[in-house]
Order: C-alpha cells, then structure tokens, then sequence
C-alpha cells in the first residue's frame, strides 16, 4: 500500500473515528449501479500573512476537512458533500447520489490507474517555520525595500501556504492518495518620483516546496529588487502607441496568455460540447509549424504539478499542439469515456465541495530555434511584453484581451522606452498561426498562477520561450 494511503488512512479513518472497512462498503454500495463515481476525502491546514504600512495587517490561520460523493450516470451526476466526516453522513450523501444512477445500467469502461511517482515532499510547512520568525521576514523585506531608495514610499508582502491531504475511493476498494503542500510569496514596492507620480512593481514565487527556500535571504531579496525594478521601470513609462504591430513575448509567465487564449480552449468538456474553438479540429493544424504546446503535471516542485488528479489517476505530460498540428485534449474520467479516450490526469477540484472538470496544470510551449536576441533583432518596430497582469477571454471564440503590466518598444531591432498602459487585443487560435519566430529559451513561471474556472480556483503553472506574433493588435494610451 502506498505511503500516502496509509497517511490517510491515519488522518481520515482514525482521526474520525470511521472503519475503513465500512466506508468502501458504502462506496461501493452507492456506486454499483453507476458509471463512475469516487468518494474523496480532503484535510487542509492553511495560513495567511499580509503585511501593508509597516506593520502586520492580517494573520490567518484555518483547518478544513470534508467530503464529496459523486455518482456519474451518462453526461448526469449527482453530487453530495459535507464538513461532517463520518460514515452516518456518508450514507446521507449516498441516498441523494444514488437516485441519479438507479436504473440507468452504465458501468465504468476505464480501469482505475494506479498511484503516481511522489513529485513532491509531503512535509508541512506550516509547521517548519516559527511565527515570530514569519513575522519578522515580513519586517526585513519592509526594511530592506525601503532601504534601497528615498523613493520607496510603500511595501506591501503576502506569505501563503497550505498543506493538503486527499483520498479517492471508488467501487470495488481502489484508493488513492496524496499529499500536497503548497508555498507563496508576493511583494509590491509603491514609488514616487519628484513630480508626484506614483507607480508599483511586483513580484511573486511559489511552488510544491518547503518555506526554506524563500526564507533564505538572497530568494527573498531578490524578489524585493525585482519588484524594486519594475516600481522604477513603470515610473519612466511612457504612453502606448495602439495599433496592429509585432509583439514579441518574453519567456516565462506571459505563458499566461497561452494558458489563457489556447490552453482553456484545449480542455474536453468545452470540446464534447463543440463550444470550443478548438472542437473537432484534432489532426488539423492549428497552429503555425514550430509550435508544440504540453500540459505537464509531472513536473517536480511546480505550482501546478500534481502526483494524482482530484478522481486518482496519475498525471501526465499530455501533447497538445505538435509542429502546429493538434493532437489532443485535456480530459477527466467523464468526458474522457463520453469521448471514448482516455483520461489524461486533468480531472481537478477546488475542494471537496466541488465536483471535478478538465482544468490545466503546467501549461508550456515548448523551445523553437531562435535566440531572443535574434528575434528582437529581427523586429523593426512592435512592442516586447515581458509581464502581464489581468486578462479575460472568451472561449467559444477565442477572442482574449490582456494587459501587459511591464512591456517595451522595439525601434530598430532594439528595445527602447518602456511603455504604461498596453493591452494586447486577438484571438487565440488565430494569433497561433501569426507566431513566426519561437525562441530557444523557455523558462517556467515563477509560481504564482492561479487558474479559475465555473467559480473554482486551482493553482496551475505556465511556461514559454520567447516568441514573436506578427500582426496582433494593441490598445494604447498615446492620444
């Protein structure tokens, strides 16, 4: 039996006082006669410190447990939760899943999967680190931002993490399980210039890792002079001309915008219901040659990485998008059998009291064969957006608009003043086929995404190298 199962087991049955034994059987008594289903068990401790105007605004700290009975009939299921762990309450939820699969006849074609390898530690960190020792980083990166520059005239520091425990029974006895801890940071610097004009720079970093890493002193520092750089970066801004013109994207997070405009497009419930841009075109190119776009969830550490999906199958590395040519979508175990494939490791949930869909994990495009200096040299005039902050897009038509938090001009091949204000305005599956140059350089995201979906929220993590998109449009400030 797996380390994790037996974690569980402690921390479900034990703790809860329930027999392991009575619970599979009232799972496997409510989910007989259904096509799939799974009971899943969640704990989660978190833990919240925000710190504004010197001082320590906010410290929370907060304990959850729960479960949620699903049984699946055809594109119908029924859905039960509670915050009462207990085998009376299991039975409650079992009476109103139940009815939904009685006298429909389907059985589960997939064969449940066994568990992953282990991606990341399942230590607590919450309890790694003493509070008066969280506290006082929150006091030293104040100190050494407002250190740095007479300009510095407000800090602001999130510290997050959460350590998660789960389990998925199904009919018959299969059990899964995992453990998933989860750290955060951000900061913001707010300057001033002589003149009055304010602007802030920000940075954040996270992952499946310990509060170690970014209490060692150059993690946390270096996170204070980035958000220290772009403060000063936005500062010297200037207006966005608006127009259509070459944008080139730098690596790392402004993958966001492929998670965004292509990656919600290339989950299956959008695509079984021939709602996404993307529906039907598997085996057609899609994208220009070059492009190869992967959903990692095996990635060790990451945000978005997951050792089991929230219904117990293994995650995978899953090709979306080869040299142009789309080969495939994200799926759960529902859509997945609807669709007559397989599950892909996708099927996600916020928390118990949701029910899970194909979400995103690490979302990449993968290396092409250029420097980023061969691409900025190639442009004679576009805009370089290396940052991003709010964006919103429409997934039946792939129309997206973004807004680029840190961007430049390119004049000449060269990248000149920075510019306050950009918007990138397209449609995904059409700027995918204007991607004429892909870098040699992908770097992941630093591990702050956050991904949401019909009101859940789950981490996630994207990637890309540096990519030049010739013909998109930008919404500028320049009158």
């Amino acid at each position: 039996m797996p380390s994790h199962v037996k974690t569980t087991d402690d921390l479900f049955y034990a703790k809860n006082q329930m027999d392991p034994a009575a619970v599979e059987r009232l799972v496997t008594q409510n989910l007989t006669e259904a096509d799939d289903g799974e009971l899943y068990l969640e704990y989660v401790q978190s833990e919240f410190f925000s710190w504004d105007d010197g001082r320590l605004k906010t410290c929370t700290y907060d304990t959850d447990m729960g479960f949620g009975l699903r049984a699946v009939a055809g594109e119908t299921f029924g859905y039960a939760h509670s915050s009462e762990m207990s085998e009376k309450a299991i039975a409650r939820a079992g009476d109103t899943v139940r009815s939904v699969a009685q006298g429909y006849g389907g059985k589960m074609d997939i064969a449940p999967q066994k568990t992953n390898h282990q991606l990341y530690s399942d230590d607590n960190p919450l309890l790694q680190i003493p509070f008066e020792k969280k506290v006082q980083l929150l006091q030293d990166i104040d100190a050494y931002a407002r250190q740095k520059d007479s300009r510095v005239k407000q800090v602001s520091v999130q510290l997050a993490a959460s350590w998660k425990a789960v389990q998925i029974l199904r009919a018959g006895g299969e059990k899964t399980a995992d453990v998933r801890p989860l750290v955060r940071m951000n900061v913001s610097v707010y300057v001033e210039d002589a003149n009055g004009r304010m602007e802030d720079g920000y940075h954040g970093m996270g992952g499946r890792y310990s509060y170690e890493s970014i209490f060692d002193e150059r993690t946390w520092k270096s996170a204070v002079d980035e958000a220290f750089r772009q403060a000063l970066v936005n500062l010297d801004a200037v207006a966005t001309p608006a127009g259509e013109m070459t944008l080139v994207l730098g690596a790392g997070w402004p993958g966001i915008l492929l998670h965004e405009a292509i990656g919600h497009g290339l989950e299956g419930d959008f695509n079984r219901k021939l709602t996404s841009a993307f529906s039907g075109l598997i085996g057609e190119q899609v994208a220009a040659r070059g492009v190869t776009v992967v959903d990692d969830g095996t990635l060790p550490n990451r945000r978005g990485s997951i050792t089991i999906d929230d219904e117990g199958t293994p995650s995978q590395r899953n090709v979306l998008i080869e040299d142009g040519i789309l080969v495939g979508y994200l799926q759960d175990r529902m859509n997945a059998r609807l669709m007559g494939v397989k599950s892909t490791g996708n099927g996600r949930r916020e928390s118990y009291a949701d029910h899970p869909m194909p979400r995103m994990t690490n979302t990449v495009m993968l290396n092409g064969g250029h420097s980023r200096d061969e691409i900025l040299s190639s442009v004679k005039k576009g805009l370089y957006a290396v940052n991003f902050g709010g964006g919103q897009v429409d997934i039946t038509s792939g129309k997206f608009v973004f807004e680029a938090s840190e961007a430049y001009l390119i004049e000449n091949g060269k990248i000149g003043a920075p510019v306050k204000g950009a918007t990138l305005i397209g449609n995904g599956p059409d700027a995918l086929t204007k991607v004429k140059m892909v870098g040699n350089d992908m770097k992941l995201d630093d591990g702050i995404g956050t991904c949401g979906k019909e009101g859940q929220s789950v981490p996630v993590g994207v990637g890309q190298p540096t990519l030049r998109i010739d013909g998109l449009t930008v919404g500028g400030t320049e009158t």
